[in-house]
């Protein structure tokens, strides 16, 4: 079998309920710059919590996904089939435990001079002894401690088809979750572990996403790098927001595809998803794709009012 992996695209939903038109057209947008450019294009289906995430919700996410025309390259990946390759990842990589709760950290983030959003590394340089009575009082309260990544980079830049090179701050991140000892998973797996390991793993180098997770991007990379991955290019795309200028929620009224066609078609969806990527009249997904230009996407927010 040959060692050379086709470049790829790739969307990933958490299946915790069915997807909004926010999803979907992030989605056909992921779709659509995989297949304008000859890539494969993955479905991944990121059922690492195992506290939010079910089987029927994927199944549902993947039927809507089809019903926009939306058409992928086999097989899927279940995140919760790879725990083997994040255990891998994980023993390749310089870590520490983290004995903080959630509010530890947010009273450390509190502090002066903290970096907004950033761990501030209160775990990191402990001693043994330290360490041994921190995991000691954890292991009395039922606890396991967090595994965080010891970052060596205080930043890194990355390349979004928008933005240009973005440089952004690298974090401690979460590699594997804490919790409580009698309700510990064997997929307690962290989401920037996870989303590294799998797009290494496919072949993945072309990354369309909602433009609020640019911030996220370095440290991803850097995590990439550290694993002997090359990061992928990434194209972060405006998000869906409500009528009051929100990130799109059910409070919103009708926003899933199946709360649509109620009183719509999935053509109907399909068309005003395209008219809010600058194309009207288009209602199927095939014809969108040879139409679609980059460069027309619209930089603004699409306010959707049902």
């Amino acid at each position: 079998m040959s060692d050379f992996i086709a470049p790829a695209g790739r969307y990933a939903p958490s299946p915790s309920g069915d997807l909004h038109v926010g999803n979907l057209r992030t989605a056909m947008l992921a779709w659509l710059f995989a297949r304008q450019s000859g890539r494969n294009f993955y479905m991944r289906v990121e059922d690492i919590d195992s506290e939010r995430s079910s089987a029927e919700s994927a199944a549902r996410q993947l039927e809507d996904l089809a019903a926009i025309g939306l058409e992928w390259d086999e097989p899927v990946l279940y995140q919760h089939d790879r725990g083997h390759a994040y255990a891998d990842a994980l023993a390749q990589l310089d870590t520490y435990e983290c004995y903080c709760t959630r509010r530890d950290i947010r009273e450390a983030a509190s502090a002066p001079h903290a970096q907004p959003g950033m761990y501030p590394g209160t775990c990191r340089d402990l001693t043994e002894e330290q360490r041994a009575l921190r995991r000691s009082e954890l292991h009395a309260e039922g606890r396991l401690p967090a595994i965080r990544l010891r970052a060596h980079a205080r930043e890194w830049t990355v390349r979004d088809y928008y933005t240009g090179e973005y440089t952004g701050p690298v974090d401690d991140v979460i590699l594997k979750r804490g919790g409580r000892v009698d309700q510990a998973q064997a997929g307690d797996w962290a989401y920037n572990l996870a989303v590294v390991v799998d797009d290494g793993y496919q072949g993945v180098d072309q990354v369309v996403r909602g433009d609020d997770l640019l911030f996220s991007a370095p440290a991803q990379a850097y995590l990439a790098d550290r694993l002997g991955f090359t990061a992928p290019f990434y194209i972060h795309v405006p998000l869906v927001v409500g009528p009051e200028g929100r990130r799109l929620a059910k409070r919103d009224g009708a926003v899933t595809l199946r709360e649509m066609m109620a009183h719509a078609s999935a053509a109907d969806v399909v068309e005003k998803i395209a008219e809010s990527l600058g194309y009207v009249g288009i209602s199927d997904a095939q014809t969108l794709l040879e139409k679609f230009d980059p460069e027309r996407l619209p930089r603004d927010a699409w306010v959707f009012s049902g």
